[in-house]
């Protein structure tokens, strides 16, 4: 069974992926300063810009690779990665939109804060989900009532 991530480890996984540096928060410091704000949003548009890089790769690669096989299994099997690839940039165009609501809300001092009962998200929270729009309390009520709803 493999071990469960930490939200430290979880962390350091996506800010590295993306080559920036986890917030080394100061003592007393004000949540969502103009530095957390800096932070966050070089982590947002970074993201942004490589999945931007991605739909272009697979803009490219369906472009060079389309043709048309003789074989049929052969174009299935191209059909099918064709298929997945589009699915997955499907999911990244959505994941897109709340980037742009997320920078759209750092711009608006809004970011950082839950949407249900307004306290704050916290740092870390925010490194490793940096689209969260609510506090690990709301969103697991939020899961345990779709959880009930779907039964």
């Amino acid at each position: 069974m493999p071990a469960k991530k930490t939200a430290k480890a979880a962390t350091a996984t996506t800010l590295g992926a993306l080559g920036i540096d986890p917030y080394k928060e100061k003592r007393g410091e004000e949540y969502m300063n103009e530095n957390q704000e800096a932070h966050f949003k070089a982590i947002l548009e970074a993201w942004k810009k490589q999945l931007m890089e991605e739909v272009d790769r697979t803009v490219s690669h369906m472009k060079d690779e389309a043709a048309n096989f003789p074989d049929p299994v052969d174009r299935a099997s191209q059909e099918e990665e064709f298929s997945l690839e589009l699915r997955t940039r499907d999911r990244e165009r959505k994941l897109l939109k709340k980037i742009g609501k997320s920078i759209t809300s750092i711009d608006e001092q809004d970011y950082g804060y839950c949407e249900s009962c307004g306290v704050e998200i916290g740092i870390r929270r925010l490194e490793a989900r940096p689209t969260a729009t609510l506090c690990i309390d709301c969103k697991t009520l939020d899961e345990i009532k779709e959880k009930h709803l779907n039964r």
